[in-house]
C-alpha cells in the first residue's frame, strides 16, 4: 500500500469526485469495496445517494444480511431489487461471458429504478486492481456509463481496506465474496439447484470453524479450495472426516481438497489466454 498521504490524497480525489453529482446510485453488494464507496457517497451526498443491492439465487443469504447489517448500521438509503438473470439463457449457460450477462441484467435494472426516481448515474465497486483479472463485467459497466470512482481516484483493494478499518467499518477484513454462480465450473449449467447446493456446503464448512473458502461445483465432485493459513487444520484426518461427510450432506458425491489451498479466480486458469484478454463478448 502507498504511504498515508498518498491515501488521504485518493480519498480526496474520492470524494471531491463524488460532490459533483446532484445524486447517484450505488451498485452495492456489501462487499468491502462497494460498501466503502456506497458509504463514502453516503457521507458525502447524504441522502442523495441510493445504495442498490440486487438479490437473486446467486446471492448467499448470508451476504445479504450482512449487506443490510451494514446499510441499516449507517441509516444509508437502501434499495433491494430482484434480478432475473438466472432467467437469462445466456447466462444459465455459464460460459467466460456469465459475468457481462450478470452485471449487464444489473446495470439495466437499476437504470430503470434511476428513471423512476430520478436518479442520473450509477457507479460501481471497481478498483484499481481489478483491471488485472478477467471481468468481463467491466464491459457491462462500460456499456451503461456506469462509474467507477475507486478505480478513477486509484484506490487498491488494499488501500480501500485500511480505509474502511480507519472508518471503524467491521467489514475492512471480510473475505472477498463473489456471486455463488462464480464456484460453478465454466459449461455447467447454472440452476437455482446448484446455486443452493454451493451456499449449503460452503455454509458447513464455516460452522466447522473456516473463514476464507470457496467450494467448487464440478458437478458430483465438490473441489474444496481452503486458505493456505487453516489447511493444516483442514488436514487433520478427524477433520478431513467432518468436511467430507458436510459436503456429502449437501449433495455432493466426492470431495476433494485442492492443495494449492484457496485462490481468487481459480476458475478462470482453464480458461485461454484470447478469452483471458478480453473484457466482454
Amino acid at each position: 500500500m502507498g504511504d498515508d498521504h498518498d491515501v488521504a490524497s485518493k480519498l480526496l480525489a474520492l470524494e471531491t469526485n463524488l460532490e459533483q453529482f446532484e445524486n447517484l446510485m450505488v451498485a452495492y453488494s456489501g462487499g468491502v469495496d462497494s460498501a466503502f464507496l456506497a458509504a463514502t457517497a453516503h457521507r458525502v451526498l447524504g441522502s442523495r445517494m441510493l445504495a442498490v443491492l440486487a438479490d437473486s439465487p446467486s446471492l448467499a443469504r448470508r451476504d445479504l444480511e450482512h449487506a443490510r447489517e451494514f446499510a441499516d448500521g449507517l441509516q444509508m438509503p437502501l434499495r433491494v431489487v430482484a434480478t432475473q438473470e438466472l432467467e437469462r439463457p445466456e447466462y444459465q449457460r455459464n460460459d467466460a461471458n456469465r459475468c457481462f450477462h450478470c452485471k449487464d441484467e444489473l446495470f439495466a435494472t437499476m437504470e430503470t429504478l434511476g428513471a423512476e426516481l430520478g436518479f442520473a448515474r450509477i457507479a460501481y465497486g471497481m478498483n484499481a486492481d481489478d483491471t488485472r483479472d478477467y471481468r468481463p463485467g467491466q464491459r457491462a459497466a462500460q456499456d451503461h456509463a456506469v462509474l467507477a470512482p475507486l478505480a478513477e481516484a486509484g484506490l487498491t483493494k488494499m488501500e480501500i481496506r485500511s480505509l474502511a478499518k480507519a472508518a471503524g467499518f467491521s467489514l475492512w477484513d471480510r473475505p472477498a465474496a463473489p456471486c455463488l454462480s462464480s464456484r460453478v465450473e465454466y459449461g455447467r449449467t447454472v440452476t437455482r439447484e446448484v446455486l443452493e447446493q454451493v451456499e449449503r456446503a460452503e455454509e458447513s464448512l464455516r460452522q466447522l470453524g473456516f473463514r476464507e473458502l470457496r467450494v467448487r461445483h464440478h458437478g458430483e465432485l465438490a473441489r474444496v479450495e481452503i486458505a493456505r493459513a487453516e489447511l493444516p487444520r483442514a488436514l487433520a484426518i478427524e477433520m478431513l472426516d467432518a468436511i467430507s461427510a458436510a459436503l456429502k450432506q449437501a449433495g455432493f458425491q466426492y470431495v476433494t481438497l485442492d492443495c494449492a489451498g484457496f485462490r481468487s479466480g481459480s476458475m478462470n486458469a482453464i480458461l485461454p489466454a484470447d478469452v483471458l484478454l478480453r473484457r466482454g463478448p
